[in-house]
């Protein structure tokens, strides 16, 4: 025993000894005494480090419920919009509709003799055109003449073909929408030709020369616009004619 006493204490010097297994979970490395018996340790005290993936506690929510606090409160006279609704165009300028130059152009045509305020003229306003193409096919329609493919298909082409025309012959040029325009306002004495023929008969010497009159003020309204619109003084019979051969073909589709 003696000689195991001797191997023990010359391989490894430690405190421990044989007599101290007696002592529970004491095992000898110190006097030290437990800190986690009831009543010594302090466990509010916050620990000195936290395990890994373990979450820190958060702080406290000192808000109500339900009333959570606003993060940006804007100025009451800061808008939350870029701009007011009060500042914003009304719907039908924003769609080019403009009431008071469609009743412009309108009285332009109807006037022959009245001169032609080149700014409006020159304007794209397709609201009036194709509200004048609608009524001149349905007052065929009031005939017994379902012609609305006829008439749409032969304003396109009209309206090409004066765009052309109008673009060799002017030095400024010409839009196709500005075409169209006038040529569907200029339309507007050709449905009270087609109105003429839900009375009478137009096949007769009186309805030739009602609708070659017709044919005279839409040429010469359209005409008269055109040289307003782009400057083509002194040209105003080289215009007319290729219009006088469109409503020529409109005058043709009411009468017979």
């Amino acid at each position: 025993m003696s000689g195991f006493d001797n191997f023990n204490t010359d391989f490894y010097q430690s405190s421990y000894s044989v007599d101290d297994q007696g002592q529970p979970a004491g095992y000898g490395y110190s006097n030290t005494e437990d800190p986690y018996k009831q009543g010594q340790y302090d466990y509010s005290q916050p620990m000195g480090y936290a395990a890994p993936g373990m979450m820190q506690p958060q702080q406290p929510y000192t808000g109500q419920i339900y009333q959570p606090t606003p993060a940006f409160t804007p100025s009451p006279t800061q808008s939350m919009y870029g701009s007011s609704f009060d500042d914003e165009p009304p719907l039908l300028e924003e769609l080019g509709i403009n009431f008071d130059h469609i009743w412009q152009k309108t009285l332009t045509v109807l006037h022959p003799m009245k001169a032609a305020d080149g700014n409006i003229m020159n304007e794209t306003d397709l609201a009036g055109p194709m509200v004048f193409c609608l009524a001149f096919g349905a007052t065929l329609l009031l005939t017994g003449k379902i012609q609305f493919g006829y008439v749409y298909g032969i304003s396109v082409i009209g309206c090409l073909g004066m765009y052309c025309l109008l673009n060799l012959m002017s030095m400024t040029g010409v839009s196709f929408g500005c075409v169209a325009s006038v040529l569907g306002y200029c339309l507007l004495p050709m449905i009270l030709l087609a109105s003429f023929g839900i009375i009478f008969s137009l096949q007769g010497m009186f309805g030739i020369i009602i609708a070659a009159t017709i044919i005279g003020w839409c040429s010469f309204s359209a005409s008269k616009i055109f040289i307003s619109a782009l400057a083509m003084d002194g040209q105003q019979l080289l215009v007319a004619y290729p219009c006088a051969l469109l409503y020529g073909v409109f005058a043709l589709i009411s009468v017979f």
